[in-house]
């Protein structure tokens, strides 16, 4: 699997993808790019798909950034706000997923591609069209966001009016100055925009040219030391209490026998990566023979598993059940995701939905900056 994204990558890096020197933010007084793109709702828009609109806000966000993330709910009381004012409006994706790398996800569950824009904007009840651009990005560099988000507004005629920041603080109730809302009632009164270009603060734009940076990155985990200690069942106990960490602590129970584990550790693995700078630990706990500890170490190896990992080094499985969770029936894989306080917050007996796995280590840990 890691393997197979790495020769992706590889792939959108020669097909002569878009370069960010080229991008120039489009300027003030200049008609809006004409585009076609896929909605998360399946249905393709284009500049007149909006025709309608008195005013067309363009907002250019994505679903992995932080400060992107702390501005949904303004975004959608901003459409709920403005649309009987015949104000519209729409939301592009700029990045390629390709592009996001593993430890630029610490603050989110899902990244970039098509079908997590579609979850994010269900799980988000999201009241705007969210659009795909970042297959080709021909429109993101007609338009030339810095960063996500970044908002254009254009008038009846689709002439650029403004272009920059929602409001001046991304940490949610802080916010002061409402560019945005203040360029829109201009505009809606008839007067000139006071202010028409802002600075943009968020996480840069993902072109593709960064793919060989996400490729680095899986290439260097390889290169990180892979241990496997044994634990006795005191030691489980302790590392289930998880005292004095501070940290949320995932564990997963495992076994090399065990296809569902072999088949779901990839992305524990790669979870591990996500979240690791954050408060976040991933322990890994393998419940084969301690004769097998050579077997088990191969296999996190080839996992490339560089997160703690223990093997049992007991004979009673059922003392070791007890121990890891007294509501466990014993079935393996078995996660539990503990908070610092040591309450466990998330278990799965059976296979992951490793979608539904991060959701919960995402709001537990944190979607914004602090």
């Amino acid at each position: 699997m890691i393997k197979t994204m790495i020769s992706f990558c590889l792939a959108l890096v020669l097909s002569g993808s878009i370069h960010s020197e080229e991008v120039k933010t489009l300027e003030i007084g200049a008609s809006a790019p004409d585009f076609s793109l896929k909605g998360v709702d399946g249905k393709m828009y284009t500049l007149t798909s909006f025709s309608k609109a008195d005013i067309l806000v363009i907002l250019f966000s994505c679903n992995h950034c932080p400060t992107a993330q702390a501005y949904e709910d303004r975004m959608i009381k901003f459409v709920n706000d403005y649309k009987s004012k015949g104000v519209t409006m729409v939301v592009i994706s700029p990045n390629s997923d390709a592009a996001v790398r593993f430890d630029e996800l610490g603050y989110t569950d899902l990244s970039d591609s098509y079908e997590e824009m579609i979850m994010r904007a269900k799980d988000k009840n999201y009241n705007f069209p969210y659009l795909y651009d970042g297959a080709t990005q021909e429109v993101s560099k007609k338009y030339g966001p810095v960063a996500t988000p970044h908002a254009f507004v254009f008038d009846k005629s689709r002439k650029l009016r403004y272009q920059g920041r929602i409001d001046d603080n991304e940490h949610i109730g802080r916010e002061k100055v409402h560019d945005l809302k203040n360029a829109v009632d201009a505009l809606l009164k008839g007067a000139p925009v006071a202010v028409q270009t802002t600075k943009v603060f968020g996480c840069s734009v993902k072109w593709a040219e960064k793919s060989a940076s996400k490729v680095s990155e899986v290439q260097g985990w390889a290169k990180e030391p892979v241990a496997l200690e044994k634990a006795s069942l005191e030691q489980v106990k302790q590392l289930v209490k998880n005292e004095g960490t501070g940290k949320y602590r995932l564990i997963n129970v495992w076994a090399t026998w065990c296809g569902p584990c072999v088949r779901e550790f990839t992305g524990l693995v790669e979870s591990h990566h996500m979240y690791r700078r954050r408060d976040f630990e991933f322990v890994s706990i393998s419940m084969d023979a301690p004769k097998n500890y050579d077997k088990a170490l191969a296999l996190l190896k080839e996992k490339l598993a560089s997160n703690k990992n223990y093997i049992y080094d007991g004979d009673d499985k059922y003392a070791f059940i007890e121990a890891v969770d007294p509501n466990w029936q014993g079935a393996l894989p078995y996660t539990l995701l503990i908070s610092p306080e040591g309450k466990v917050v998330y278990n799965q007996m059976g296979l992951l939905d490793i979608v539904k796995l991060r959701k919960h280590i995402a709001d537990h840990i944190g979607r914004y900056y602090d």
